[in-house]
């Protein structure tokens, strides 16, 4: 049911004309924000630097099209807006068909595909088509129009806070700049809007940082503006990114591999797939770049279902709803849900008694000897033997072959007879 709502508003999503900056951001934002009435809309203006970046000039696009000499459109951005390179710069031109093929983009491999294409920090023009398209251009003129225009406005990003009873915080990000492309990155946005919605309905002993900014240069103007707080507070961290396909699960790990980030993608993802994918820090190509990167270094990892780039459709008109479907988007809503519930159950413990205790008059362990113990107090047991005090639960539950969630009942029944106790930690070493 979650997978079918979180598919009507990607639908919703999907059309809109998004990019660094300009009206298409801001209409996704607001429609976020209707799901999520608390959410921070913020926006930056054009030049302000951020860090060695700096905010670029908003771009907004009216009318797109490529007009052969008898008036017949052979492409209109109004059909598909991949068909503009992002960015494009204003041009009403006209022009042989060798003119024109220097500013057009196709794949030769994938004939019916529209390829993505952006040029936000170079003035250029362009278009794009299919290859099929392309080579049905014949010799002739043809006119090429792009109404568009840059100046100085702003660029917009949003964030929501949701307090828990620690100021520990655990981020959260997508981004808001790609076009029609249902999984990279409609599904982004719509799952971690939803997961917003059950994170305001659930008991927290932490507090969530929500960020949906444009790529890059909306995480390092939002890096920029929150860099002390973010490295004092967060205690890990998740981009998510194409997460609506069918195909798998896979995460990009943080520049060392070994944060607590990690390690919850490391313990959830093998629960929902024997054969998910860890990809090395090497392979990174989305925020986790700038939120990992070597002199922010959170502890940060991104999330997915088919990691960006390792499925065909990727960056083409071909990623579409036939990419995306309800059990994709579910998929990825629970991954993500059950990164964020190992968190919530991650405790350290110490036990309080010398050797093991007797169990068998706390009504824990069987009476009658001889047999084979119970998983359950084999899980028991175990979970004792293991809580030191040296290792958090997510440890105790990996040395235990147990889930998070396994370990934690455990540890709960434990506590309720006196047998382990908390230990104040910050679970960011």
């Amino acid at each position: 049911m979650i997978g079918e709502k979180i598919l009507s508003f990607a639908r919703e999503l999907y059309p809109i004309n998004r990019s660094l900056t300009g009206i298409g951001v801001r209409e996704t934002l607001s429609r976020i924000k209707y799901h999520l009435p608390d959410l921070r809309l913020l926006e930056a203006p054009s030049g302000v630097g951020a860090l060695d970046w700096t905010i670029p000039d908003e771009w907004e696009i009216s009318e797109a099209y490529i007009e052969s000499a008898d008036g017949q459109r052979i492409i209109d951005f109004s059909n598909h807006n991949l068909h503009v390179v992002s960015y494009s710069s204003p041009i009403d031109v006209t022009l042989s068909l060798h003119e024109l093929q220097q500013h057009l983009h196709s794949i030769p491999d994938k004939p019916d595909a529209i390829p993505y294409v952006t040029s936000y920090y170079a003035d250029r023009w362009g278009f794009c088509m299919t290859h099929r398209q392309r080579e049905g251009l014949r010799d002739g003129s043809y006119r090429a129009v792009i109404n568009s225009r840059k100046f100085k406005g702003v660029m917009n990003y949003a964030e929501l806070v949701i307090p828990g009873a620690s100021t520990e915080e655990v981020l959260l990000s997508t981004y808001v700049c790609h076009p029609s492309m249902a999984n990279n990155e409609t599904s982004g946005p719509a799952v971690l809007t939803f997961l917003g919605k059950w994170l305001l309905e659930q008991p927290r002993r932490l507090t969530y940082r929500i960020v949906f900014a444009p790529e890059t240069i909306g995480a390092i103007h939002y890096i920029s503006q929150n860099l002390n707080h973010l490295k004092q507070r967060v205690v890990a961290g998740f981009n998510i990114s194409c997460v609506g396909d069918d195909r798998n699960y896979s995460f990009v790990s943080s520049r060392k591999g070994a944060t607590l980030a990690d390690r919850v993608a490391e313990h959830v993802l093998p629960q929902l797939s024997s054969s998910y994918v860890r990809h090395s820090f090497l392979e990174r190509q989305s925020d986790e770049r700038q939120y990992g990167s070597v002199l922010v270094d959170l502890p940060f990892v991104a999330l997915s279902r088919t990691k960006y780039g390792c499925y065909d459709e990727y960056h083409t008109s071909l990623d579409d709803f036939s990419v995306v479907t309800a059990t994709g988007l579910e998929g990825g809503f629970n991954m993500v849900a059950q990164c964020i519930t190992a968190l919530e159950l991650n405790r350290t413990l110490v036990a309080t008694t010398l050797c093991e205790p007797q169990l068998g008059k706390r009504g824990l362990y069987p009476t009658l000897g001889g047999g084979k113990v119970s998983s359950s107090v084999e899980a028991l047991l175990n979970v004792l033997e293991y809580c030191d005090g040296s290792e958090d639960l997510l440890a105790v539950a990996e040395r235990c072959k147990l889930s998070i969630t396994e370990a934690a009942q455990a540890a709960s029944l434990l506590e309720r007879h006196e047998l382990l106790r908390e230990i104040a930690t910050p679970l960011r070493k």
